[in-house]
């Protein structure tokens, strides 16, 4: 490993003048700083990030803990954060815990499988000096690990805390949803069907409180019948798509676009056309929504700003004293974006303003 004395020795200079480079500092004159750079080019000297850390009592370093970067909407979520702390000036460090690629779902309400592997990632960001911890969950839940102080100050992205020491940074679900719904009344639906995720499920919920309050601002009557249960996948779109049909919903408003999937099989083999006869909605905007046929009306979910806000909230804590109690809101919620396709028309008969 190339030192900073190697890097002196081969340019003539004291230590103290390439550690002003290195850092920055305005003290060193054009020439020596050209020359001393380009030693560090030759070289390929990398800074010990530790050992600063040790000496400086910080480390600008993030870490990073995802719960399975196979989840369609880590990645966003982590390149928002990474390109945020890049921009100030922080490294980041990543632990993928692969919940999902080792337990499937089955570790949800498995406390001891799920701390044999966060415990040990924790303690490893802590060994190594991390200024403060970024959480990316999978999906929208309550976790109560981060309910206590931790040894450096925390960030939840994509799900809920309810803690006064860990912030939480989610998408707003229930203001997305009656937004979708408000839209396809706009359209002059008025017996919307709803194929929502599992019924314990906090996007599920949050979803479907959206829904009620866009249909009692519109004075229509809740009808449960309209509303059924899948698991998020496209075979229960496929599943649940006759028996709304057969409760004579107009439109469908699927909380996910791979159960929007399944709608569209289902539509597919009964000869019936999406965005003609009968309205679809999606939410995610996942890749495949726009190369459905028509095109899905779905939600999108902004992954990478709930990383950037993730990020954002972090960095402010980190400026804060020791003594000096955290400011602000502990659970910030980021606004989804409409994107209008082909597969919402306006209901038979109605005449409603756009």
């Amino acid at each position: 490993m190339v030192t900073i004395r190697e890097i002196a020795d081969a340019c003539g200079v004291s230590v103290a003048t390439v550690s002003n480079v290195l850092n920055g500092r305005a003290n060193v004159g054009l020439e020596t700083r050209k020359r001393v750079l380009e030693v560090v080019r030759q070289k390929g000297y990398q800074p010990d990030y530790i050992a600063r850390g040790l000496r400086k009592k910080k480390t600008n370093m993030i870490g990073i803990i995802a719960e399975d970067i196979a989840q369609f909407s880590t990645p966003a979520i982590m390149e928002g954060i990474m390109a945020y702390c890049e921009e100030k000036k922080y490294r980041t460090v990543i632990q993928n815990l692969r919940l999902y690629a080792r337990w499937g779902e089955a570790w949800y309400d498995n406390e001891s499988v799920y701390h044999s592997v966060l415990t040990s990632a924790m303690q490893e960001m802590f060994s190594i000096r991390v200024d403060g911890i970024l959480y990316v969950a999978g999906h929208a839940r309550d976790i109560r690990y981060f309910s206590e102080p931790m040894p450096v100050p925390a960030v939840v992205a994509y799900a809920y805390t309810h803690s006064a020491y860990t912030p939480a940074v989610v998408i707003d679900d229930e203001r997305a949803a009656c937004e979708m719904t408000l839209y396809l009344i706009s359209k002059g639906h008025r017996r919307i069907g709803i194929i929502a995720g599992r019924e314990n499920n906090i996007h599920t919920g949050c979803r479907l409180r959206g829904y009620q309050k866009a249909l009692f601002e519109e004075h229509i009557l809740y009808n449960p019948n309209l509303v059924c249960y899948g698991d998020w996948e496209r075979a229960s779109g496929y599943r649940l798509a006759q028996k709304l049909v057969k409760e004579g919903a107009t439109a469908i408003f699927c909380l996910s676009d791979r159960m929007a999937g399944g709608v569209y099989d289902y539509f597919r083999e009964q000869g019936i056309r999406v965005g003609d006869d009968i309205s679809v909605a999606g939410f995610d905007n996942q890749e495949l929504a726009a190369y459905f046929a028509p095109g899905l009306t779905t939600m999108g979910i902004n992954l990478s700003e709930i990383g950037t806000e993730a990020a954002a909230v972090l960095l402010e804590r980190l400026q804060l004293e020791e003594d000096e109690k955290p400011k602000g809101i502990l659970e910030k919620k980021i606004p989804c974006t409409m994107i209008r396709r082909e597969s919402v028309k306006r209901a038979a008969g109605s005449a409603a303003a756009e």
